[in-house]
């Protein structure tokens, strides 16, 4: 190399000489990496894909618990409160036990006996639900236990001589319905023997509250060893409750006007004692009862 130092008399003395003429030492080891910078701003949203496929629409399955029944319905029900069945008919055949019939406002006409065999089963009614009897038939035979009919209006076209409930099984229950017939000309004692409800000989533990009945020869007639209770009843413009050799509580009845033949009576045969001895206290407990004891 060419020294620009012209007044130096030694050229192997010039100090930028030694500089050019230096050979680089080796490389030192890489530093530490040094702190992450910012992140940058967020690029733009891209596009929105294509909506996908619209899947089938659920439907409401029927229940076979909690059924239902409009007397307005088409001929194709399936049970739902959407799609009722037209006939309490077709919902005994599907309804399974411990379920519910829900029969809504109308009137259904009665023509054959609607079997209440499933147990634990409860037919309910709504405001304005009306059985119509128009033939010579029982119209509900509940031959199952824990069976409950409640909230209905039952009645019939004409007299006939039946009973519009016979109950067949245990643990039953009649409640806050109202069962009553069409009239009928002259004394009561010569009325068509048409009856609110029987028991069967030897059912135990039926209930009856809340209900109204009137304008039948008897509300009900109760047959040998069946028990229950009978309470909180309305009666009236009947010949009264006969009590033939059952055990039954009656408590917290009273009766309306027409006044009933007699409110109460125990038929030959029927214990004495308890539950309706002494007398005083089982007029007592029901609004003044008139009793008529044949024992």
């Amino acid at each position: 190399m060419y020294c620009n130092q012209e007044n130096n008399y030694n050229k192997r003395n010039c100090m930028s000489c030694i500089r050019i003429y230096q050979i680089p030492g080796p490389t030192g080891p890489t530093g530490a990496t040094g702190p992450t910078g910012a992140t940058g701003v967020t690029g733009p949203t891209g596009a929105t894909g294509p909506t996908g496929a619209t899947g089938p629409t659920g439907s409401i399955q029927p229940n076979p618990y909690n059924l239902y029944v409009l007397s307005t319905a088409g001929p194709n029900g399936d049970g739902t409160e959407e799609n009722p069945f037209q006939t309490i008919e077709e919902a005994l055949a599907v309804v399974q036990p411990n379920g519910i019939i829900n029969v809504l406002n109308g009137t259904y006409p009665i023509t054959s006996q609607l079997n209440l065999n499933v147990p634990g089963l409860i037919l309910k009614g709504r405001a304005g639900t009306t059985i119509l009897l128009q033939s010579s038939l029982v119209p509900f035979l509940s031959n199952s236990d824990n069976v409950t009919i409640d909230r209905l209006t039952i009645t019939s076209d004409q007299p006939y001589p039946v009973e519009f409930i016979q109950i067949g099984g245990n643990n039953n229950q009649i409640i806050n319905c109202d069962i009553y017939g069409p009239n009928q000309a002259g004394d009561s004692s010569t009325w068509v023997v048409n009856r609110g409800f029987v028991t069967q000989p030897g059912v135990t533990n039926l209930l009856v509250r809340n209900n109204i009945f009137h304008t039948l020869r008897q509300p009900a007639y109760l047959n040998p060893n069946s028990t229950g209770t009978i309470m909180d009843n309305v009666t009236y413009n009947t010949r009264g409750f006969v009590i033939d050799r059952a055990v039954f509580v009656f408590s917290g009845n009273s009766w309306g006007i027409p006044a009933n033949a007699v409110d109460i009576a125990l038929l030959a045969g029927t214990t004495t004692g308890a539950p309706y001895d002494p007398l005083t206290l089982l007029e007592a407990s029901n609004s003044n009862a008139t009793i008529s004891d044949q024992r």
